[in-house]
């Protein structure tokens, strides 16, 4: 009976250096969750035993327990590094569409070579989907799946719209129209460029001039005169809506009724107004539209592009201030074809793709789950668990909210391992089974001693 209890304290103690050397070498894995080797001793009595005399039976291993608490942060330069602080797990799958998922901690995720994000043995992030606004269209475990970033955002949009704001200074010396050159800063007072795009996304830079020209003192009005061009190249304003037009019959004066002149050659325009406190008072034309932007209009576009793509040019609110010249806003409706340049992951798991055309599309948010008896999970490896019955369903949820930890990105959690702990335990193990050998020992000198005897 002796050897036999000797011989289970030596099988415990070997299970508690097991357990605490797997504890050291895996202090440095991400994600990992230390354990603990819990034992009980071993007693059997029958109904007619003397329990106030009878030994125990020795010791035996009833659980190694896995312990879930926090570990440290390490904060990376990843972007799609993930940490939870707080409870949860990660969701992953082995295949898109699988419903066989597996739970993790250990939130190093990269690209694959189809822009899914995945861990480091190839498993699938599972996500929630949502809308265009963010907000996850479902929260069951069910609809979870994996998410993959593209690389463009979009087809192109022609712009069709521009905005401007801007302060025009009252002080400025006066222009004439007639005189307005491009190419030489003597003939205008300010300009300002936007890019807008064309119907292939190829960029283009709209450039406008402002010229003041000669009013007739103390009337109350300031007018200004707006000038366009495209890539360096000469847009009218649509003869048809009315345009400002400069000086054409070379008489020094410039069109007072601001209707169209329909001498060739003129560069076109439109006149912006200011009442005697600065404030706007409107243009003319009050819609102000360009010519055609293709051929047989401004021939501004290359070729294959929609040659019948106009400007539909808004001032919102301008001022004429005795202040320098300071544009607001500037506003275009169009966009090209973007190209990803960022991937970012909220506090609450939304995963956000930033692209190169200035737009942000969201994606998905990250699932996560969390289980009523943690320590009932059964391992699989690399850092995952699964589901048991004792551990109960997964139930899944968004970050951030109710008993669900927040993600932190770029960011790793590390191992929970204390390695001082666990190094007193490894020497008190050792001690264990020292003393569980000496035990043996000595029961093996007892039978010697008994064997001798004639």
């Amino acid at each position: 009976m002796s050897f036999n209890i000797a011989l289970s304290g030596i099988s415990s103690a070997q299970k508690d250096l097991n357990t605490t050397a797997n504890n050291i070498a895996n202090v440095n894995t991400t994600g990992f969750k230390e354990s603990r080797a819990e034992f009980a001793d071993v007693y059997a009595s029958s109904i007619f035993a003397n329990s106030k005399t009878t030994v125990g039976g020795g010791v035996a291993t009833s659980q190694v327990a896995q312990q879930f608490h926090q570990g440290s942060l390490q904060f990376t330069n990843n972007s799609l590094d993930m940490a939870i602080n707080g409870g949860g797990f990660f969701v992953t799958s082995s295949e898109v569409g699988s419903q066989d998922h597996s739970f993790t901690r250990a939130g190093a995720f990269k690209f694959d070579s189809n822009n899914y994000m995945v861990d480091s043995a190839g498993n699938f992030l599972q996500t929630f989907p949502v809308d265009k606004d963010g907000n996850s269209t479902s929260v069951s475990l069910t609809t979870t799946q994996p998410v993959q970033i593209p690389d463009t955002a979009g087809s192109p949009v022609k712009t069709d719209n521009i905005g401007m704001q801007m302060n025009l200074n009252a002080g400025d010396k006066t222009f004439d129209p007639a005189s307005f050159d491009p190419d030489d800063p003597d003939t205008f007072n300010n300009s300002t460029s936007v890019t807008m795009y064309d119907s292939l996304g190829e960029p283009h830079i709209m450039t406008t001039y402002f010229v003041r020209p000669p009013d007739a003192a103390h009337t109350g009005e300031s007018n200004w005169v707006a000038f366009y061009a495209v890539d360096g190249k000469k847009v009218n304003v649509d003869p048809a809506s009315g345009t400002y037009d400069v000086d054409t019959d070379g008489d020094g004066i410039v069109d007072g009724s601001r209707n169209a002149e329909t001498t060739g050659g003129a560069w076109k325009g439109a006149s912006v107004s200011f009442n005697d406190t600065g404030a706007y008072t409107g243009s003319n034309p009050a819609t102000i539209q360009t010519e055609a932007l293709g051929v047989g209009g401004a021939n501004v576009l290359g070729a294959g592009a929609d040659g019948t793509q106009t400007l539909n040019l808004t001032f919102n609110n301008p001022t004429q201030y005795a202040s320098p010249f300071e544009v607001t806003e500037l506003t275009q409706d169009g966009t090209t074809v973007g190209r990803l340049t960022n991937v970012e992951v909220g506090a609450d798991g939304l995963i956000n793709a930033s692209y190169s055309n200035g737009s942000t599309v969201p994606l998905a948010r990250v699932a996560l789950v969390r289980f009523a008896n943690e320590q009932g999970l059964s391992q699989a490896g690399n850092t995952s668990w699964r589901a048991s019955i004792d551990s109960g369903p997964a139930l899944a949820g968004e970050a951030n909210s109710g008993t669900f930890g927040s993600i932190r990105s770029s960011a790793l959690e590390q191992s929970n391992v204390d390695l001082t702990t666990e190094l007193v335990d490894l020497i008190s193990a050792q001690r264990n089974f020292q003393a569980n050998s000496r035990t043996l020992e000595v029961n093996n000198t007892l039978q010697q001693t008994i064997l001798q005897i004639r």
